[in-house]
């Protein structure tokens, strides 16, 4: 299992949890509530799974309010990519390697 980075970008106006795949950074703006910002991230995490399973470390050395957030959303989001994973393996849907 590869092991990526979650990192947040907090700005004046907008923060964000990033999420790095590869060489792609996947964006969930945490200062809007736009559930269809999470569905667009969440669907291109689900095309990257087909490759091999992953999940996300956070490194973040504020220990904020959106730290906290992150860290608890980062447990379930790996918990959900696994079962989604298995899923996939399942019902034949992997890309070979």
């Amino acid at each position: 299992m590869e092991i990526n980075i979650a990192t947040i970008q907090r700005e004046q106006v907008n923060t964000h949890l990033v999420l790095q795949v590869n060489d792609q950074e996947f964006r969930i703006i945490l200062t809007d509530d736009n559930p269809n910002n999470i569905k667009a991230v969440f669907n291109q995490l689900l095309k990257e799974l087909k490759s091999g399973l992953f999940n996300f470390n956070l490194q973040d050395d504020t220990h904020d309010l959106y730290h906290h957030i992150c860290k608890e959303y980062l447990v379930q989001l790996n918990a959900e990519l696994k079962t989604i994973y298995q899923e996939l393996s399942e019902y034949d849907l992997l890309e070979a390697k």
